[in-house]
């Protein structure tokens, strides 16, 4: 099948299934996967244009939102969390679309700052996982206990559904926020989760990869905070970014007349629907696999990931 404005031609189906798999695995770790879309979009279908970060936005824009009811429903939404993440990321998603746009149409430079970044965070989640200090194996403890008490659950239920503790949160003000996760106290602060949100709606507007990739590991590596509560909050978040994304490009496309600016919208809902049958059943899964085994998949993906734009930047 032919794309014409993206100029990809591709068999629906593997289109389909390609984002569909992505999504399954990264969704339990509060990623999208677009992260890892874009490589195959511009090593293997070879789209190359500006209008490729729109796509994938678009893909977020369409996949995200089964991941996140997942979530909401499983009471793992941490909404002031996500409601910082959102606030964060908007004002950086637009100034990244036009950095992209102006600065970065060939992004091969911005590739190997993204790769130094994503194999500093991929070190740091590796080095804690081998070796984890006594502050992050107390904090690892509501992890430990909300899986075992799945497992347990499940072999006795004959895998019928139970009902799960909500995250309760204990204040949020402009300085810091706390909750509480099966007995265990968080406490992060507010300016700390807002910086970083905006600085990863810039890369997020810049590639199109909704900045999950990035803020979730940070959330998890950083902020000591339990994956299991932190993936809804970086889904959502990057679900707003994308959104304004997918807007922008499109908005502006017309000032940019010698470039494909605007996404290809048969491509990136093809993409999205694949990327939502895989969120749904990779959030709806994330509570059956260990903390320890999505940090060992998250730091895989980012680390690979990471060595795939080095290895692009310099040509091999």
């Amino acid at each position: 099948m032919h794309f014409p404005v993206s100029g990809v031609e591709v068999n629906p189906a593997i289109a389909f299934v390609v984002a569909f798999i992505i999504s399954f695995f990264t969704s339990m770790g509060g990623v999208s996967g677009a992260f890892l879309l874009l490589p195959f979009q511009m090593t293997f279908l070879g789209y190359t244009h500006p209008s490729v970060s729109a796509t994938n936005q678009l893909f977020n824009v369409v996949a995200i939102p089964s991941g996140v009811y997942r979530y909401f429903r499983e009471g793992r939404m941490v909404w002031p969390l996500t409601w910082i993440v959102i606030i964060g990321t908007l004002p950086g998603v637009l100034i990244g679309a036009i950095v992209r746009l102006s600065w970065l149409p060939n992004p091969q430079h911005f590739k190997l700052f993204a790769a130094c970044v994503l194999l500093y965070i991929g070190a740091k989640m590796g080095r804690e996982l081998v070796g984890k200090n006594s502050i992050q194996s107390s904090k690892a403890e509501s992890e430990k206990r909300f899986y075992e008490m799945i497992r347990r659950h499940r072999s006795k239920a004959g895998g019928m559904e139970m009902a799960l503790k909500p995250v309760r949160v204990d204040y949020f003000n402009l300085k810091r926020l706390g909750y509480t996760f099966y007995d265990e106290s968080f406490d992060v602060s507010f300016w700390g989760i807002f910086s970083l949100s905006f600085v990863v709606g810039i890369v997020g507007g810049i590639y199109g990869i909704g900045g999950g990739s990035i803020i979730a590991p940070f959330f998890v590596t950083f902020f000591g905070l339990p994956v299991y509560t932190v993936a809804g909050a970086a889904l959502m978040g990057t679900f707003v970014t994308s959104v304004a994304g997918v807007l922008f490009y499109q908005t502006i496309a017309p000032f940019y007349p010698a470039l494909s600016v605007a996404p290809d919208w048969m491509l990136g809902l093809l993409f999205g629907l694949g990327g939502m049958a895989g969120m749904y059943l990779g959030a709806r899964s994330q509570k059956y696999v260990p903390a320890a085994k999505i940090k060992w998949m998250l730091t895989g993906i980012i680390i690979f990931t990471a060595l795939k734009y080095m290895t692009d930047f310099f040509g091999y």
